[in-house]
């Protein structure tokens, strides 16, 4: 019974290396146009590594639960879901920043001659990631709420793009997915999030109340009225709003 929550710990890092397969293979797409021009674009499997996130996302909450459950928590348990949350969360997603940056440079002029170290920023997030969780492996103030972003929300944030790109008609929308710019400046905000000590909120508690439970209720409003408003939109307009909800409720964090 006691290698059960292991075995959905497991699963959670399979689901990441999925989405990383489904992430880099097979790169970019490169066509002709009726006018000779060259169209790059990214392979449309690469959605199907948000899928995978998600579904990664969700046997990280039933490890947990599990073991909780059973009554079998161990410290093995406890590294275990690290190793798996930076894959899946960090560098599954740091993985698709890396193939908006190729794209974005591809679109530029010679941009297919650019150097590789344009794209190195998008290795800095597995690197908070990681960071960020081995700190939350030695803290025992982390009780019922977190010290910066938890690395599952990060991940989760990133792999909404690749389907907000596919789905989206709003040109702006697609002129920001295709700037280098926006995507040095995510990396750097989320990466931040995550290592900072900045107070986040947990759905955890010590005793339920509706005070307690009124920024998760607010969130959960708001994440049902964007997604109906906007769809994919609404991942990364409720990831700010949790942020935001969290620096504002921070006294429920201890």
């Amino acid at each position: 019974m006691k290698q059960i929550p292991n075995l959905f710990t497991l699963l959670n890092l399979l689901f990441g290396c999925l989405a990383i397969i489904c992430i880099l293979q097979p790169g970019l797409t490169l066509t002709i146009d009726g006018y000779g021009e060259n169209l790059v674009d990214l392979p449309e499997r690469i959605y199907l590594a948000s899928a995978f996130l998600a579904l990664a996302a969700v046997i990280d909450f039933c490890d947990g639960f599990f073991a909780r459950l059973l009554k079998v928590p161990s410290d093995m348990g406890k590294q275990l879901d690290s190793l798996a949350d930076v894959v899946s969360f960090g560098v599954a997603p740091g993985m698709i920043v890396y193939q908006f940056l190729r794209l974005s440079l591809a679109k530029e002029v010679d941009g297919l001659d650019q150097s590789v170290l344009w794209l190195v920023p998008a290795l800095i997030l597995p690197c908070a990631g990681a960071y960020r969780l081995a700190r939350f492996n030695i803290d025992t103030q982390q009780s019922y709420g977190f010290k910066g972003v938890p690395i599952p929300a990060a991940g989760l944030f990133f792999a909404a793009f690749p389907l907000i790109y596919w789905q989206t008609n709003q040109a702006w929308v697609l002129q920001l997915l295709l700037n280098k710019w926006f995507w040095y400046a995510l990396v750097i905000a989320v990466s931040y999030l995550m290592v900072s000590t900045l107070p986040m909120l947990a759905l955890k508690f010590q005793s339920f109340t509706l005070q307690k439970a009124l920024p998760f209720i607010i969130l959960l409003v708001l994440a049902a009225v964007t997604a109906f408003l906007l769809g994919w939109l609404a991942v990364p307009v409720t990831f700010i709003a949790y942020v935001v909800l969290s620096l504002l409720f921070k006294q429920q964090v201890s």
